[in-house]
């Protein structure tokens, strides 16, 4: 629960590189989401190289904070392992989540980017990475040593839980 209430998004990293065991532990974390009938439909671009990660802004217009993070996860849908074709995107979603609670726990910093489902991310990074056309970018979560600090918040709002009806 302490990683779920405390987790913030981080934009400001040291240089502090993350290591591969980590990133490991992470996406282990990722691929433990659940997926409609457990079609696990995720894949995993790493990205580590730091030519790369410079080049993202210029596909992802809010992706600045990636001049300074030491790797970043960029997770995309396999089309081709969907079973429900109308619930990937929660699968993601969940994958994603993961990703950030991980993050959280391993004392790392990390923020959610979207990439779906705007059309201009969607190509350019199929581009980037030459990805096949069955294969769809959907977030993108650079990671690092945080180098700022935010303060827990609690964001419990009474007036948004119903029961039994509106």
């Amino acid at each position: 629960m302490e990683e779920i209430l405390s987790r913030r998004s981080i934009r400001k990293y040291t240089k502090e590189i993350v290591p591969p065991n980590v990133i490991k532990e992470i996406l282990e974390a990722s691929m433990s989401a659940p997926s409609a009938g457990n079609e696990q439909p995720w894949q995993y671009i790493i990205i580590n190289d730091r030519r790369i990660l410079d080049e993202i802004p210029k596909i992802h217009p809010y992706s600045s904070m990636l001049n300074e993070a030491s790797v970043a996860i960029l997770v995309c849908c396999d089309m081709k392992l969907l079973k429900y074709n109308d619930f990937w995107v929660q699968d993601l979603s969940a994958a994603t989540e993961n990703i950030l609670i991980a993050v959280q726990d391993k004392g790392l910093g990390a923020v959610w980017l979207g990439v779906y489902p705007v059309e201009e991310r969607l190509k350019g990074f199929q581009k980037m990475f030459d990805m096949p056309e069955d294969i769809i970018p959907f977030s993108l979560i650079p990671i690092g040593f945080p180098a700022e600090q935010k303060p827990k918040e609690n964001r419990y709002n009474v007036s948004r839980v119903h029961y039994n009806k509106w």
